[in-house]
Parts: structure tokens; sequence; C-alpha cells
């Protein structure tokens, strides 16, 4: 087991909270009286400290090895490290597709997350590195902007377009007592863009990877799901494919009808850019994946009614499995072998 943790020591301020995923989860199944208790333990968890990066929990994988870029600077979004991932028997005589990760504190190590939970990414990616199963990758974690999470990762040209009044309805709303649900105005296209100017230049230049579109892939859920479909209609040319898991089709805590149908008409009006990026969703039904079947039904109707080719998208349904970092982590393989599965096998199916 190699571990590499964060070395540097500028100090940052690190917001240590339940993640909005949780909040999500625990706000739709609980109703009434147990609603109110839920908000109150929330706010009750909910604190904040200063610390250096030298004191953040060390990632530990058991395949690979993670290194960690301290400090990339942007001019789109607040400044964040990197969680960068190398598969076992990383060197520099092969190169390597790349997938960049959306909530890249929650990838790797569940002694290092607030929900002792993981995707288990290292497991999964280097077993079927190892295998033969898929080409040889690595994985950018990009963590999120904690209370910004959901202003970054809500798609914005869809928020833009509804009507004012919806739009100040939303910023209205609250995750917890006191707490906006929105901490600021939606800047997802800016998050797009550093991935797509800043993050991306910077894995290419220092990383050996195979450089291009076709060599490049986005991923997430919930939240993540949603910014990871957008940010490949907006830039098709940059990714060869998203993995949207249990993808967050309500966008807030609840379904709206208006909410969903920008979303819907997003993707109807530029589903056309694309051309051979591979596209994968998936869906529970349990806590707030509970909401997604019948949503999700309705954008594979789209992707259908476009006739956009079967072997490069897919829509899988896991009746009973909820909406946490163990559900993905148990079916991660699946997106995985979709996207990087060896050109011959990927061409006999």
């Amino acid at each position: 087991m190699r571990v590499h943790f964060l070395s540097k020591y500028k100090c940052i301020r690190i917001h240590i909270e339940l993640t909005i995923q949780a909040c999500e989860s625990a706000l739709f199944v609980c109703q009434g009286a147990t609603m109110k208790l839920v908000a109150l333990l929330f706010s009750l968890s909910m604190f904040v400290v200063h610390t250096c990066y030298a004191n953040t929990p060390k990632v530990q994988v058991s395949k690979g090895h993670i290194e960690v870029i301290d400090n990339i600077e942007s001019q789109f979004v607040k400044n964040r490290f990197l969680n960068v991932w190398l598969p076992p028997g990383y060197n520099k005589n092969t190169t390597y597709d790349v997938l960049y990760m959306h909530d890249g504190r929650m990838l790797f190590d569940a002694n290092s997350t607030w929900n002792k939970q993981e995707w288990r990414v290292d497991e999964v990616a280097g077993s079927l590195i190892e295998q033969g199963k898929v080409r040889p990758f690595i994985v950018v974690g990009i963590p999120n902007a904690v209370e910004n999470r959901h202003s970054e990762y809500y798609p914005q040209q869809p928020f833009e377009a509804l009507s004012k009044q919806k739009q100040n309805a939303l910023y209205q709303l609250e995750k917890y007592p006191g707490h906006n649900l929105f901490a600021s105005k939606v800047y997802s296209d800016n998050y797009s863009r550093f991935l797509v100017k800043e993050v991306i230049p910077h894995i290419e230049s220092n990383y050996n990877v195979n450089k291009g579109t076709q060599h490049r892939y986005i991923g997430g859920s919930s939240m993540g799901g949603l910014i990871s479909w957008y940010t490949l209609l907006n830039y098709p040319n940059e990714f060869a494919g998203a993995i949207s898991m249990s993808t967050h089709w309500p966008g807030i805590f609840s379904h709206d009808d208006e909410v969903f149908a920008q979303f819907k008409n997003y993707i109807a009006n530029n589903i056309a850019k694309l051309s051979n990026q591979k596209v994968y969703f998936d869906y529970g039904d349990s806590t707030l994946d509970a909401m997604y079947p019948k949503l999700q039904a309705q954008i594979d109707d789209l992707f259908m009614a476009h006739k956009y080719p079967a072997k490069l998208w897919q829509s899988q349904y896991f009746p009973g499995e909820d909406h946490t970092e163990n559900a993905w982590a148990k079916r991660l393989h699946i997106p995985l072998e979709f996207m990087f599965r060896k050109t011959k096998q990927a061409e006999a199916e």
C-alpha cells in the first residue's frame, strides 16, 4: 500500500459538514416532525474549522497510489487540490486515458470521508486494469466546493432558462434551517471551464496520459451526474464520454415540473452535438433514488427519439439500490467497462 497525502502548509478554511448528497437523501425520506428533528441534527453537525492541508486526513488506497496536487489556481472557481489516482504499475513507458470525477473526496478512502463510505475507485478500476478488461487509465478526483456544491454542479443554462420568479424561488430554498441550498449564484459554466481550460491542461502536462478527446472521460453521481452530462454537451470535442450515476434529475429536494422540463429541453436541443461519445446513466429506487425512475425514463425517450446509437449509451436500473457511495461502488465496474473496454472488445460488441 502506497500513501501520498497533502503536504503543503498553506492553511485553508474547510467546512466540515454533511455533504449535500446526505442532506438530500435524508430530507427526502423524512417527513413531518421527523423532518424537523433531522434538520436540527444537521444544524448541530455543521461547524467550521480552520485547518491546514497538512492536517487533512491521509488518503489511503489498496491498489495503485494517490498523488495530490496541492493547489490548482483558477480564474474561474476557487482554487482547490486534486486527488490523482495512478493504477498499479503506472510508469512512463505506458500512456493512460483519464477519467475526471466530481466529489473527489468520496472516491478512494472511507476512513477519510464524512460517512465512512467510498466509491472504491482504486479497487474497482485497479482490478479491471489488472484483469485486462479495460485500457489503462488514471482518475482525477476533483473535490466539490462544499457549501457551493449545488451552485457549482447545477446546470447553469437550464437554470437561467427558468423564469426569474422560479430562479428567485430556488435561491430561497434551504438545505437546512438558516442555510440556503444555493450558497451563491449558479456558476456551473465556470466549473466546466475550470475542468477544460485548467485541470485538463495541467494533467496532460504533468502525467503520462494520452492526449485528445478520445482519451478523456468525465463522471459523477447525483449532482455530479448532472454536471457530467451537462459538461459533455457543452464540450463534446473535449470528452469521449460521460458517466452519470443516480443522476439527480429533480435538481432540488422535490420534483418540480418546470425544473425538470428545462433539463429535458437542454438535452433535446443539444444532443445533436454528440456524434460518437458514450453516455451512461443508471439509477436505483430507494431513498433519494426513488425519485429517479420516471424521470430517467423520459431522458431515455429523448435518446431513443434522437436515434442515438444503442452501442453508445446505456441506462441501467438497479432495483432496491439507494443513493450512497456503497451502492455506486457495487456497480462502478459497469460504466468503467463500458467507457474503457479495449478497442477490439468494443468493436466486437
